[in-house]
């Protein structure tokens, strides 16, 4: 299968990398978002930071211009009825991934493949909601993504064989490297990073020393570049709460129970970078 335009669904910060390393990579990109201010805040970020690696020397600014002319602004769901390709990248709930799916199952052509960028939920369920669970699959980017070069890839139930090895493939072609997954919750990243957080978490909760005090550990300790609670706070203390719900309903085990003191701080708005306040205050 060949790809040469795709879509990305979600202009947030995910949605935003992955739509610029795949117009460097020579691939037309739709942008996607129902909100129109978004696209083109998140297209004139993409902007700045093509600029900034010109500056660098990272890249030509012929190269800059080419991948920004790749580049399509849409709001419209149906602008997927072209592309060779879809990958979904709007917010972690699967009443909104499931919606998008069983819209794009009725817009986009037969066998084209739809990819979801999801952290933690489950491909499979994703796939269901779809006449066409043999081309859903998770594509699995890491955040920032034009620095991260993983890729989880990961099959659902029912995805072929023909379908991961494009998506692989893809992958590579963006300048990544993909690693095969299988469908369980939280997939290979957040089944080990998320506890890691969260544990690190129960520490600040039962007194047993002061955030600074636990990131410095896991850094000089562990030769960690970040501490989990300054990750936890770069990630969104919302979306952790999420993934560690996802793990602990989708695996019935204590050891993955969501820390009282995470879920106090969400309920107070205090999501970490994103809000200002989290851990650490910003």
């Amino acid at each position: 299968m060949v790809i040469n335009k795709i879509m990305v669904i979600g202009a947030g910060q995910m949605g935003g990398g992955i739509a610029q390393v795949a117009a460097q990579a020579g691939l037309t990109v739709v942008l996607n978002d129902i909100d129109a201010t978004l696209v083109s805040n998140r297209v004139a970020f993409i902007d700045k930071t093509l600029s900034r690696n010109v500056e660098k020397g990272r890249i030509t600014e012929d190269e800059k211009q080419e991948a920004l002319a790749r580049l399509i602004p849409s709001t419209d769901l149906q602008d997927a009825d072209d592309v060779d390709f879809v990958v979904e990248a709007a917010s972690e709930k699967m009443e909104i991934k499931a919606q998008i799916f069983r819209k794009l199952d009725e817009i986009a052509r037969p066998g084209v493949i739809l990819a979801t960028n999801t952290s933690s939920l489950p491909i499979t369920e994703i796939a269901a909601v779809t006449g066409r669970p043999e081309s859903v699959i998770g594509m699995h980017f890491m955040n920032p993504v034009p620095v991260m070069t993983l890729v989880e890839v990961i099959r659902g139930i029912a995805t072929s064989n023909e379908v991961y090895q494009t998506v692989e493939d893809l992958a590579k072609a963006m300048g990544k490297t993909p690693v095969e997954v299988n469908d369980y919750p939280g997939f290979i990243s957040n089944r080990v990073l998320m506890p890691m957080i969260n544990e690190a978490i129960y520490c600040v909760y039962e007194g047993v020393a002061e955030t600074e005090a636990v990131d410095q550990v896991m850094k000089l300790g562990m030769n960690h570049p970040m501490g989990p609670l300054t990750l936890a706070d770069f990630i969104g203390l919302d979306t952790c709460l999420a993934i560690m719900e996802v793990l602990y309903e989708g695996f019935a085990d204590s050891k993955y129970r969501p820390c009282p003191l995470l879920r106090k701080m969400v309920k107070a708005g205090w999501l970490g970078k994103k809000s200002g306040q989290g851990f650490y205050t910003y």
